[in-house]
């Protein structure tokens, strides 16, 4: 859950970084991973809810997503939180997962050869 967006002004609300809290709603927050680009999406409401690990149908409709789940009759508007290509996600996923499971007071080492 997350901070809920405006519905009117969704990806660029995201790009103008940390503003005033308008409600204390909070709101669904998916990641979206694509082929290409991985968005982090929030609902409008709190009620905006996506199963998960469905496949999707998705496109981009006035700077929002429109999602559409399985034979759904309509499609759910999320305003876009982030945006990241997948090679630079995969990278930081990797890296987290590095940090993870490295023992506790281990430090990283590099050769610079």
């Amino acid at each position: 859950m997350s901070d809920c967006l405006s519905a009117h002004r969704g990806m660029m609300l995201a790009f103008a970084g940390p503003a005033a809290q308008m409600s204390d709603e909070t709101c669904p927050e998916y990641t979206l991973v694509s082929d290409k680009v991985v968005f982090v999406i929030v609902g409008r409401s709190s009620s905006q809810l996506i199963p998960l690990a469905d496949v999707i149908d998705f496109r981009f409709h006035n700077n929002e997503l429109a999602v559409r789940v399985d034979d759904a009759r309509h499609e759910t508007k999320f305003s876009i939180k982030e945006m990241i290509l997948r090679s630079e996600w995969d990278l930081v996923q990797k890296h987290i997962a590095d940090q993870l499971s490295a023992p506790p007071g281990a430090v990283a080492m590099r050769n610079q050869n």
